[in-house]
């Protein structure tokens, strides 16, 4: 719901797809679209965020409106939306991981979807923001979870193993804490690999977010997705790049960020690949901080 709840979003070419859908009112439809299309193409997992501008809402009412009953959905907490529906605001999320943050959020999360809240997330933890050392909050995602949510995390930034690798350890009564990760891994960035797979192996969920680096894996970026198609010709390169997602063994599921039905349509098109032999490709890695360098410096369209 990140390209889908707000009128930016840090995305190649994001303005293109939404061809002029600025208002609430008609991203909202356009959404409801999108994810109609995913259903019926059998896609069960839905995520958001409180800071995917009126994603929450949007998804809360689709499900509703449909009935459906057989969705995973999850949300996260941690940033706010501050950009008041502007593409060209200077300051989109602001980013706050206190106890404070949590109990609010969490309200409005599940006044926005209610018992279709599955899995409840920390929007981004790092090391540097403390939040996987803050006692009261961790307690109180204890306090969460044994009402009967999975508690998650998702991951950004060149250290994200670490902080895979920290939560996996942290414990409150007996009990692990977080249930699922959300990491970005990709055919740039790998440097997650091993931890995913020690979490997966611990027995958390894992779910893959950025497989297309935030449109730098699509023929939007013809210079860095060329070797890709080289290698595997007659696939797209967001079908490529999210079959190397798939073929890790670790993977639980894979968000596909599509705007459109028609780039749906493409992602899906991964499933019709060879998974072994795209895992077997070329590497294409970059070094995981330039990677989130030139992440950071993409702009909001």
């Amino acid at each position: 719901m990140a390209a889908l709840g707000r009128p930016g979003y840090i995305n190649l070419g994001h303005e293109d797809d939404l061809e002029g859908r600025a208002g609430k009112q008609g991203l909202e439809d356009h959404s409801h679209v999108v994810l109609s299309a995913a259903y019926a193409a059998g896609i069960r997992y839905f995520d958001t965020a409180r800071s995917y501008g009126f994603g929450e809402a949007f998804l809360g009412r689709w499900l509703a409106q449909e009935a459906v009953t057989d969705a995973t959905v999850s949300s996260k907490w941690g940033y706010r939306y501050v950009a008041d529906w502007h593409i060209d605001a200077d300051v989109h999320e602001i980013k706050e991981h206190t106890l404070a943050a949590l109990d609010r959020q969490h309200a409005e999360s599940l006044a926005n979807l209610g018992a279709y809240l599955n899995i409840y997330q920390i929007h981004s933890a790092t090391l540097e923001s403390g939040v996987l050392d803050n006692d009261s909050v961790l307690d109180r995602l204890a306090e969460i979870r044994n009402t009967g949510s999975t508690i998650g995390l998702s991951t950004s930034g060149p250290n994200q193993a670490e902080v895979i690798r920290r939560a996996v350890a942290i414990e409150r009564d007996g009990e692990r804490v977080f249930g699922t990760v959300q990491s970005t891994w990709n055919l740039l960035e790998q440097s997650a690999g091993p931890a995913l797979a020690e979490a997966r192996g611990a027995g958390m969920g894992i779910l893959v977010k950025e497989s297309m680096a935030n449109g730098r894996l699509t023929a939007r970026d013809p210079l860095t997705t060329a070797p890709l198609i080289a290698s595997y010709p007659g696939a797209t390169p967001d079908a490529i790049a999210i079959a190397a997602v798939l073929a890790q063994p670790w993977v639980g599921a894979v968000i596909s960020g599509a705007s459109t039905p028609e780039q749906l349509a493409s992602n899906l098109r991964a499933l019709e690949l060879d998974h072994e032999e795209i895992a077997g490709l070329p590497p294409i890695v970059e070094d995981p901080a330039q990677y989130w360098n030139t992440r950071s410096n993409l702009a909001w369209t």
